[in-house]
């Protein structure tokens, strides 16, 4: 396994996130279910690892998106949907955190949503899981809990478009690289973390975890 797939969260260049890849987490905001595959750019830059702080900007509402992540272990341009999983080296448990209100503004005005998602520490992630760990990443139970309270516990198999579709289509863009992380999009039952909340949140295969991460949400200085 490469040195850059084991270490994406150092020094990966982008972060691909999927939009809308549930039809429930669409449906929960208001939003209508793509007929195609969509995504945004995340800054490395809003990497933080487990454990560690959240930070809450000032006026923003954050709410969590909890993901299977991709990892790419094998550079490639117009990726074929059956040669897909020649570039995934495995799998990483995140969260998209999203300014909730700053994106709402934004879809309005027809603006992008980088503010909105692009915070320093508006992506926690977890370690790096072998792609021979996760035979079949579309059978992946993931959830997150608030304060105690359990906010989102779903199913990867609910993806609208899975994993070879995802990266044939941004391949189709841009070259997706060693050590990008691709975001497949979340379940329902995303909210808000308040400063002083502490987040937990799990990845499960096959009714064992193989990944836990925990953060203290603060209040950004």
């Amino acid at each position: 396994m490469s040195v850059s797939a084991r270490n994406f969260a150092q020094v990966g260049r982008k972060i691909v996130a999927i939009g809308r890849n549930y039809s429930e987490h669409a449906r929960e905001l208001g939003n209508a279910v793509p007929t195609a595959p969509f995504f945004f750019l995340k800054p490395t830059s809003s990497y933080v690892t487990s454990p560690g702080k959240i930070e809450i900007p000032q006026g923003c509402v954050v709410h969590h998106e909890v993901e299977l992540g991709v990892v790419i272990g094998k550079t490639g341009r117009d990726i074929r949907l059956a040669d897909a999983w020649n570039h995934v080296a495995g799998y990483a448990l995140g969260l998209d955190l999203t300014a909730r209100n700053l994106q709402d503004e934004a879809k309005k005005k027809g603006l992008p949503w980088s503010a909105a998602k692009g915070f320093d520490t508006f992506t926690p992630i977890g370690p790096f899981i072998p792609a021979s760990e996760i035979p079949d990443p579309h059978s992946v139970r993931l959830w997150i809990e608030v304060a105690g309270q359990v906010r989102q516990n779903g199913l990867t198999d609910a993806m609208i478009f899975q994993i070879p579709q995802l990266i044939e289509h941004i391949s189709s863009i841009m070259t997706l690289e060693e050590g990008d992380l691709v975001l497949t999009g979340t379940p329902k039952g995303v909210g808000p973390i308040l400063a002083g909340e502490h987040v937990v949140a799990g990845l499960e295969y096959q009714g064992q975890e193989l990944s836990r991460i925990e953060f203290d949400a603060i209040q950004r200085s």
